[in-house]
């Protein structure tokens, strides 16, 4: 009988489970509201029937043409008034190994490379201002063969006009890769290394230094 007894006491003393509330967890973001929808198309429509999505597509289709007709110039390079030159070494050391089509191992990863031993540089980078004619002038006396790269000026334009092929680096980032700080400067090849040179141009008489 004691037994018995011992049974529901037990269960009356282990206690009951509890529903308990943790709150929010995790981030709730708030729906966007339908009339706020209603609202942003309801002014593009304003927009299109006043004309104005016309004209600012107008507008952004100008300022990128403007943009490919004339890049903004590199900032940061003057007009070379003092000749400097200087090796470059274009040796990398590489990060990742580099493996042929079959997967087979061409370098390790940390081996050093000059990209000159199998792609050498044929033909001189010449990099200057296609705004300054003195400068162009330099330019297009050199090897018909050379790049022409500008730093500032219309490629399209000179293109046309002298046809030849110009490029332009976007961003500088080719100039400052070869430290260049002035212009006109040329790039070529030198055994395995690569020669920088800024070129100091006689002054037209009555042109400011």
């Amino acid at each position: 009988m004691r037994r018995a007894l011992l049974l529901p006491l037990c269960l009356a003393c282990v206690p009951a489970a509890e529903a308990r509330d943790y709150g929010q967890q995790g981030a709730v973001f708030p729906v966007i509201e339908r009339d706020l929808l209603e609202q942003i198309y309801t002014r593009l429509t304003a927009m299109e029937k006043s004309g104005e999505t016309g004209r600012l597509n107008q507008e952004l289709q100008r300022r990128t043409t403007a943009r490919v007709n004339r890049p903004e110039p590199v900032s940061g390079l003057v007009r070379a008034s003092a000749a400097r030159r200087w090796s470059f070494d274009p040796t990398i050391t590489l990060e990742t190994d580099i493996r042929g089509p079959k997967g087979e191992l061409i370098h390790a990863r940390g081996t050093r490379v000059n990209p000159l031993d199998s792609v050498p540089l044929r033909a001189e980078l010449l990099f200057f201002d296609g705004d300054d004619p003195d400068q162009l002038r330099w330019a297009l006396s050199q090897s018909g063969a050379a790049k022409l790269i500008l730093t500032k000026g219309a490629p399209l334009e000179l293109m046309k006009a002298r046809q030849r092929r110009f490029y332009f680096d976007q961003g500088g980032k080719l100039v400052r890769h070869f430290g260049i700080g002035a212009v006109p400067a040329r790039v070529r090849q030198q055994g395995r290394a690569l020669e920088v040179s800024e070129i100091v141009l006689p002054l037209r008489q009555g042109a400011r230094p």
